[in-house]
């Protein structure tokens, strides 16, 4: 009898087994109907008809920006919502900011072709006791010098509006745009923005910062150098000609902005800088200086 019992015991297991696993796939068959019926149903009824899609990006990316930042009171001359350019310290000393694609590629081809025609051998300020003669081979670059007003186009005007954004420089203290091109070799020796009074005698203003736009890519060579970044070189004999230190690879529409001054308004002896020698390819560079008073 306790066999027999077992054996029931058993069979009624295994009946129960049976119906289980008969049971097991019609729930799972029955929650994956339910799941592609309301997949399908939230698509019916989410989708946005053609070319709403596009016109709905703004408005939710502006609510994102509410969400994120709220409202904050602002003046006249202030604006109603965050800026976004995103930036990356690349030194302290000097004070260098890289700002990747921060120009297009249509507003960087823009600049090139109003400039191009405008090409003249690069020319220096010369020192006290300097002649051009002299200083041959420091910088062998060609240039032009553009104002926005200049561009046809209008992409110095909206690069210049963003530059004053960034730096927090009004407009007004800028210079007109150089605007430079390096061939194959071309290069400018180590040099200083701000003019030492010392050197070139009294200044009625004086270069705060340099914005370098970089207009195209270049294959090899042409890096931004600053051969005395956080004091390194300074104590060697630097020779002012070799392509050391902290290097910034020139790339179509990404920015440069550093201090030529410190805070205290004496020039920064480490925002030396230069151009290394273009090895291949073509460099394309425009350059702000911006200065203590109104240009």
């Amino acid at each position: 009898m306790k066999g027999g019992g077992a054996i029931r015991s058993g069979g009624g297991g295994g009946g129960g087994l049976m119906r289980t696993r008969l049971r097991l796939p019609v729930v799972l068959l029955s929650c994956s109907l339910f799941f592609l019926a309301g997949f399908l149903g939230s698509l019916l009824f989410t989708q946005d008809p053609q070319g709403e899609e596009d016109v709905e990006r703004p408005l939710r990316r502006e609510r994102l920006m509410e969400a994120v930042w709220p409202e904050m009171a602002y003046g006249e001359s202030g604006e109603p919502a965050p800026s976004l350019i995103p930036y990356q310290i690349l030194s302290w000393q000097p004070r260098a900011l890289y700002f990747p694609q921060f120009a297009t590629a249509e507003q960087c081809e823009n600049v090139v072709k109003t400039a191009k025609a405008r090409l003249r051998p690069s020319t220096l300020a010369l020192r006290k006791g300097e002649s051009e003669e002299t200083t041959k081979g420091i910088r062998t670059s060609s240039g032009t010098f553009l104002s926005a007003e200049e561009d046809p186009t209008g992409a110095l005007a909206e690069i210049e509006t963003k530059i004053a954004k960034a730096t927090m420089m009004p407009r007004s203290h800028g210079e007109p745009f150089n605007v430079l091109r390096y061939e194959i070799g071309q290069k400018y020796a180590s040099h200083y923005d701000a003019f030492d009074p010392a050197q070139y005698g009294p200044q009625k203003s004086q270069r705060v910062a340099s914005f370098l736009l970089y207009l195209t890519d270049v294959e090899e060579g042409g890096e931004t150098m600053f051969p005395y970044e956080n004091g390194d070189n300074m104590n060697i004999g630097y020779d002012y000609e070799q392509c050391i230190g902290l290097k910034v690879k020139p790339r179509k529409g990404d920015g440069l902005l550093f201090y030529s001054l410190m805070v205290n308004g004496t020039i920064d002896p480490t925002s030396l800088h230069g151009s290394c020698p273009v090895i291949k390819g073509e460099k394309w560079v425009a350059t702000k200086w911006i200065r203590d008073k109104t240009v």
